[in-house]
């Protein structure tokens, strides 16, 4: 199935995105939406038969932990009221501790790199196979930018690409903003994870903007399309002709004519790379050997077969046949073809668990850094982290920063600073603002009144103690009013 040019679908520029023209699909954070109903602006959207493609953010597939059955339900549900052809989420982590590793459960509000390892790759691979069984339709993945980087690993991103299709038959998102970031930041040529990963795997194509600062180049998805990301776009397309490349933009949003001029750079870049395509195979001679034929993209997305690689060594682990598809199995399930399964092996569960809760704690709860990484990078990425924390709790209690006036963020940056993130974002603002009133409040008694009156509204049931110390300090500060 062939998808067409899209573009992220963001509540902020519904209106602008609906007046776009030769827009064919788009992709929606499914966390974003209800599980029940969709936004006006989607429903008229798929009325003109534009396809809608919910984007996962928060399953966490390359943890250590299984996936949540709930989590895995709430993306089933949105994906069947969407009617979509298949669904996607992110190589990466974002959540560790637990009983894994009997330690506080922590939250990174971010997609994490996991290791290249074989370890990771097994428990990524299962954790992939639990979700396909759990889905309706079909599922891609994508690689994700990164700042920093594993110590010891042992294949390359190509590889460990190529070895998830192999296994799971699982299809790729490839955001090409993603890979110039990581040649950036982590020394990777974008040319050679195209090489080495199998590109007719592709179901879709992201392109975004970032910026660089320092040396180090942030994945924003604020600002324009750059002209090293679209060269890894027509990287990508001289290899094969992708079903779908889609427009990312997050934040700063800019007016609908700037979404539109960069959507026909994307469509200019396409052309531009397909015609060097063919020139370039035109002029081999006759007698040179035929090269290969670039997969077809016509390929339907529920028929991504494994893809036999050549240099990656196999890994450890027992191999069980998998005769067929269950009976009774969800549609995705169905489709995915017949492949070998390696179950982890002994101990790659637990090992990543301690791999990945020591990474994070040192990011989110100042705790020393493991050995092996670059301690600059880590400061780097603990200050986006906290940055990203501020941003997002400012968006879902945007009465914060209005309350709190200039005072927001230095007042979540120091919270942050002592007080992982141990839930979602909204939990994350009930928190901060019960902090700042067990602690003392604010000087100013409006804007005291005001916090107090916010916490109150939301607050709902809680342990009993904390309950009990949470409303007491209120009430004090209140009274002391």
């Amino acid at each position: 199935m062939r998808l067409g040019i899209g573009i992220g679908w963001r509540p902020e520029i519904a209106a602008e995105v609906e007046a776009l023209t030769g827009i064919d699909w788009v992709e929606a954070v499914a966390e974003n939406l209800c599980a029940d109903h969709l936004p006006d602006s989607l429903v008229r959207l798929r009325e003109r038969g534009v396809t809608v493609v919910p984007h996962g953010v928060s399953l966490g597939l390359g943890g250590a932990d299984r996936p949540d059955p709930e989590r895995l339900a709430g993306l089933a549900a949105r994906a069947e009221l969407l009617g979509t052809p298949l669904v996607t989420e992110h190589i990466a982590f974002v959540r560790a501790g637990g009983p894994l590793t009997a330690s506080p459960r922590l939250e990174a509000g971010h997609l994490l790199p996991v290791p290249r390892t074989w370890d990771a790759l097994d428990v990524l691979c299962e954790n992939v196979r639990i979700a396909q069984d759990a889905l309706p339709v079909p599922l891609a993945l994508e690689n994700i930018a990164a700042l920093i980087s594993w110590p010891d690993e042992e294949l390359t991103e190509g590889q460990f690409l190529a070895e998830l299709v192999e296994r799971t038959g699982v299809r790729l998102l490839i955001d090409v903003a993603n890979l110039h970031t990581n040649h950036v930041n982590r020394g990777e040529d974008p040319a050679k994870a195209l090489d080495e990963l199998p590109v007719e795997a592709i179901a879709y194509v992201h392109v975004a903007g970032g910026v660089e600062k320092d040396g180090v180049w942030h994945d924003t998805h604020a600002h324009p399309v750059t002209a090293p990301v679209l060269d890894v776009l027509a990287e990508l397309r001289s290899r094969v002709d992708p079903p779908g490349v889609l427009l990312e933009r997050d934040d700063a949003f800019p007016p609908g004519a700037e979404l539109a001029a960069e959507l026909e750079t994307i469509r200019g870049t396409l052309r531009s790379a397909a015609r060097a395509g063919t020139v370039a195979r035109a002029a081999v001679p006759p007698s040179a050997p035929a090269a290969a034929a670039p997969a077809a993209a016509e390929a339907p997305l529920t028929s991504a077969a494994p893809v036999a690689r050549t240099g990656v060594a196999a890994s450890a682990g027992a191999v069980v046949p998998v005769a067929g598809a269950r009976t009774g199995a969800p549609r995705g399930a169905l489709a995915r073809p017949a492949l070998p399964v390696r179950t982890p092996r002994p101990g790659a569960r637990d090992r990543t668990a301690v791999a990945q809760t020591a990474l994070l704690s040192a990011l989110v709860a100042g705790t020393p850094a493991p050995e092996g990484f670059d301690h600059r990078r880590l400061r780097v990425q603990s200050r986006a982290l906290a940055a990203k924390r501020a941003d997002v709790v400012a968006k879902v209690a945007p009465e914060l920063p209005e309350i709190l006036g200039d005072g927001y963020r230095p007042a979540f940056l120091s919270y942050a600073g002592s007080r992982p993130m141990s839930g979602g974002y909204r939990r994350d603002a009930m928190e901060f603002v019960e902090r700042i009133l067990v602690s003392g409040g604010l000087p100013d008694p409006v804007a005291q009144r005001r916090l107090t009156h916010w916490w109150e509204d939301r607050s709902g049931p809680r342990p009993p103690g904390r309950t009990t110390r949470l409303v007491r300090a209120a009430r004090a500060v209140l009274a002391g009013k």
